[in-house]
C-alpha cells in the first residue's frame, strides 16, 4: 500500500496533463491552491490506512493475492465488508469534512466485477478475465481510480442514438484488431485529476441500435488524448486568497471536473464491454446501488462535522443553553443517525453475486439515497438557523487584520466570555463553507444528484416494492382471499 506522501508523489509522477481551470492551463495540479485541498482529502484515505488503530476499517485482505490492501481497492467478500465500507466512509467524512473522492472507483470496481462475469456467462466474452488482471494491478499499485459514468446527455428527449452531436455521450468511433477508439465526455467527475486511472462505464441502459454507446474500459489518467476542465464551486476563489480563514475548511476540499475523450485509443485488454446493450443497464444499476449505499457513510461523516460546528457556534454565541437550540441539535443528530441506519441496513442485508463478491440490498440502498436527498438539507438549514445571520454578513479576514477596521471587528464580534473572536470567525466560515460554499457541493449538491437524482431512486424503489405481495396481504386480512391459515 502507498503512504499519503507516496500518493502525492505518484501524482507528480503522472507528469503534465491538459488541465484547464478558470480558462488557464494548469501545468502543476499538485501544488495549485485551487486543487491541492482535494488532493489532501484523497491523501487522507492513504494516511488512515497507515495507522494501526484504523486498520480494521481502512484495509482488507485481497481475495486475488492474499495481500493486505487498501479497502478502496477491495472486492466485498461478505456483509461485514459492506458494513465496514460504511463505517470507513463515515470516518473519512468526519476527518475531511468534505468529499474524499475515492468511493466512486471502489463502487465501480465491485459493479464491473459482477457485471463482466455475468456478461461472459451469457455471451462467451472474456471481459471478466481482462478486468481481473486490471484489478490485480490496481490493488498492487494502490491506485486511486476515477469511476466515470455520467455523460453530458445533450437533449434529454432523445436517447444516445438520437443526438445531433453524438459526442455528448461517450461512444466507439472505430474498432480494429488492436482495440477501439472512443470520443465523447464524462462530466461531474469526482476526483478525476487526483486519480491514476479512469474506469469508464455506460451512463444508462442502451437500446439495440445504440451498441456503440454500450462501452466500458479503463485508461490511464495521463493519456495525452484526454482533456480536463476543472469545475467551479461556490466561493472557490477564496482558496486563492492569502488568508485561509475565509475558506472555512482550511486543509481539505472536493473536486469535480469534465474529462473529454478526443479519439482515445483503448487496447482490447482494457475493454470490458463493447456493444452488449443487454448488460449496460445492469452495470449502471449495480454501480448506482453501491454508490447510493456509500452516501449512508460519507454524508453522515460530513453531518457529524456540521453538527459539531453548530454546537460550537451556539456555545461561542452564548446560546447553547437555550431549549430550542438544544432541540434543534437533537433533530440534527436524529436525522444524521437515520441516514447511517440506512447505510448499515442495506449493507447488512447484502448477498453474494454469481461472481463471488457481495451486492447490497438494492431496495434499501435506494431508500438510503432517497433520504440523503432530503435530510442533509434539513441538517444544513438547522445549522444556519442556530448560527445566525452573521454567517453571511461577517466581514472578511482582511478586515479583521486591518489596522483601523480590525479593532472594531474584534470588539463587535466577540460574544461569549473567554471565546477568542478568531475562533468564532473560523466556525462561522466552516458552517458557511459546508452549507453555502465550496464544501456544499460535496455535502448538499452531491446528496441531491450524486449516484443519480431523486427520481432515479424512486424508480428502483417502485421496481423492488413487490406490490402484488402487499396487495395479497391486504386481501387476506379483509377476507377477500383465503389462505387456509385459520
Amino acid at each position: 500500500m502507498m503512504t499519503a506522501n507516496e500518493y502525492i508523489q505518484s501524482l507528480r509522477a503522472l507528469g503534465s496533463r491538459r488541465v484547464y481551470a478558470f480558462g488557464k492551463k494548469v501545468d502543476n495540479i499538485v501544488d495549485h491552491p485551487l486543487i491541492r485541498p482535494s488532493i489532501n482529502s484523497v491523501a487522507m484515505t492513504y494516511k488512515l490506512a497507515e495507522m494501526p488503530e484504523y486498520a480494521d476499517l481502512m484495509t482488507a485482505t485481497s481475495n486475488l493475492s492474499g495481500k493486505k490492501i487498501n479497502r478502496f481497492s477491495h472486492l466485498h467478500q461478505s456483509q461485514e465488508d459492506l458494513v465496514n465500507k460504511i463505517k470507513m466512509q463515515r470516518l473519512l467524512g468526519a476527518m475531511t469534512g468534505t468529499c474524499f473522492q475515492r468511493c466512486v472507483g471502489m463502487d465501480a470496481l465491485n459493479a464491473m466485477w459482477s457485471a463482466t462475469y455475468e456478461c461472459d456467462q451469457k455471451h462467451g466474452t472474456t471481459y471478466h478475465e481482462r478486468f481481473k488482471k486490471f484489478l490485480a494491478i490496481w490493488q498492487e499499485k494502490d491506485w486511486t481510480v476515477d469511476g466515470a459514468m455520467t455523460d453530458p446527455k445533450g437533449d434529454r428527449a432523445a436517447g444516445p442514438g438520437g443526438q445531433v452531436d453524438p459526442d455528448v455521450f461517450v461512444h466507439i468511433v472505430e474498432r480494429n484488431d488492436k482495440g477501439i477508439v472512443v470520443r465523447g465526455a464524462k462530466i461531474h467527475q469526482t476526483g478525476v485529476l487526483n486519480s491514476h486511472e479512469i474506469l469508464v462505464m455506460p451512463t444508462q441502459a442502451m437500446r439495440p441500435e445504440e451498441k456503440d454507446f454500450a462501452v466500458a474500459f479503463s485508461v490511464p489518467a495521463n493519456d495525452p488524448s484526454l482533456l480536463f476542465i476543472y469545475g467551479r464551486q461556490a466561493s472557490d476563489s477564496r482558496k486563492l486568497e492569502e488568508s485561509k480563514i475565509d475558506t472555512g475548511n482550511i486543509t481539505y476540499g472536493g473536486q469535480e471536473a469534465v474529462v473529454v475523450f478526443e479519439n482515445t485509443f483503448i487496447p482490447w485488454d482494457r475493454v470490458y464491454m463493447c456493444g452488449e446493450v443487454d448488460f449496460s443497464g445492469m452495470l449502471v444499476e449495480r454501480f448506482a446501488g453501491y454508490h447510493r449505499q456509500s452516501y449512508g457513510g460519507c454524508k453522515v461523516g460530513n453531518g457529524d462535522v456540521l453538527i459539531g460546528a453548530a454546537q460550537s457556534i451556539a456555545e461561542y454565541n452564548g446560546a447553547a443553553k437555550a431549549s430550542h437550540v438544544k432541540d434543534k441539535i437533537i433533530e440534527m443528530i436524529h436525522l444524521n443517525e437515520t441516514l447511517y441506519c440506512c447505510g448499515i441496513a442495506c449493507s447488512s442485508q447484502g448477498h453474494k453475486t454469481a461472481s463471488g463478491n457481495y451486492l447490497i440490498d438494492m431496495m434499501l440502498a435506494n431508500v438510503c439515497k432517497q433520504n440523503v436527498t432530503r435530510f442533509p438539507y434539513e441538517i444544513a438549514r438547522l445549522a444556519q438557523d442556530i448560527a445566525g445571520g452573521l454567517l453571511v454578513t461577517m466581514p472578511s479576514a482582511s478586515d479583521f487584520a486591518n489596522e483601523e477596521a480590525g479593532a472594531w471587528c474584534r470588539k463587535l464580534f466577540t460574544a461569549a466570555p473567554g471565546v477568542p473572536v478568531e475562533n468564532r470567525q473560523k466556525m462561522f466560515r466552516l458552517i458557511e463553507n459546508m452549507t453555502i460554499g465550496a464544501a456544499a457541493v460535496g455535502y448538499l449538491t452531491e446528496s441531491m444528484h450524486g449516484a443519480g437524482s431523486p427520481q432515479a431512486q424512486r424508480i428502483v424503489i417502485a421496481r423492488n416494492a413487490n406490490m402484488e405481495a402487499k396487495k395479497k396481504m391486504a386481501r387476506r386480512l379483509c377476507g377477500i382471499e383465503a389462505d387456509g391459515l385459520l
